[in-house]
């Protein structure tokens, strides 16, 4: 958990437990899972037990809620950057419960709910067609194979926002199909000793696809690697990627999270029917 988040889309990150199992290409590199076995907690795969919390850890997104309605600005909550919510294990189904209560009780908080299970969603949430005002409803697609399986599903679901994290983006992705029924959509490259490139090309077709259908854009990072146009680093890790750029490893921070020197930090309009 963390107040004050230094992910770019939120404002603070909650996790009602730790730990998962991976199961697209995005997964890959996870680093959740890497985080979790820096600090000692082996959480992941299927038959790993889950890290759960207590009621102290439980009580911070009250607080939240709290300042948020003191100060009339209201707070964007991920849930969960250390797990999936819609993992389909009947030992979470308390700790969902509990946290469905959570979410209605702090009403000044928007949650954003992201998920690579976006087929079991409907059969684990309680809230049928009447979903609550403050649920952002997302799933990962890093290629179009996954932006086919997953977004049919998401789109169907009566969330106030729905959106996509297209991160790491492993491969182009044409959203237009679904666009009328998505609100957002973050993007970026990986990060990390072992990140793939992505082709710039593929964020640039996407922000261009939103920006024809009136769907935020948020591109959260290059990652590791930037195009190298002007860029001059010796001995740098060079590799040429599927729209002929060449990308050089720089790292994270000397790569930035300008698109075409600009940042994008667009934030998605709730529905109110």
């Amino acid at each position: 958990m963390a107040k004050n988040s230094r992910i770019e889309w939120t404002t603070h990150t909650f996790n009602p437990w730790w730990g998962c199992v991976k199961v697209s290409p995005a997964c890959k590199h996870c680093y959740a899972e890497s985080w979790a076995k820096r600090v000692g907690s082996n959480v992941w795969g299927i038959q790993a037990e889950r890290r759960f919390f207590g009621d102290k850890h439980w009580a911070e997104p009250f607080k939240w809620d709290a300042l948020a309605a003191a100060s009339g600005i209201r707070a964007r909550v991920f849930c969960a950057s250390m797990a999936d919510v819609f993992e389909d294990r009947r030992d979470l189904d308390i700790h969902r419960a509990r946290l469905w209560k959570l979410i209605e009780a702090t009403p000044h908080l928007d949650w954003l709910l992201l998920t690579k299970r976006p087929e079991i969603i409907s059969q684990l949430a309680p809230w049928g067609n009447q979903w609550p005002a403050n649920v952002w409803l997302g799933t990962t697609v890093e290629t179009q194979e996954y932006a086919q399986e997953r977004l049919p599903h998401l789109t169907a679901i009566p969330a106030s926002v729905r959106f996509i994290s297209a991160e790491p983006l492993l491969g182009p992705v044409d959203i237009s199909p679904w666009a009328d029924r998505l609100d957002w959509v973050i993007t970026g490259g990986e990060s990390g000793p072992r990140a793939r490139p992505s082709s710039p090309s593929w964020f640039r077709d996407l922000l261009n696809s939103c920006m024809a259908r009136d769907v935020a854009f948020h591109f959260k990072q290059w990652g590791d690697w930037a195009p190298g146009q002007g860029i001059s680093l010796a001995k740098a890790r060079i590799e040429t990627v599927s729209d002929g750029t060449t990308m050089i490893r720089v790292g994270k921070k000397h790569a930035g999270r300008e698109l075409d020197g600009e940042t994008w930090d667009e934030l998605p309009v709730v529905r109110t029917a």
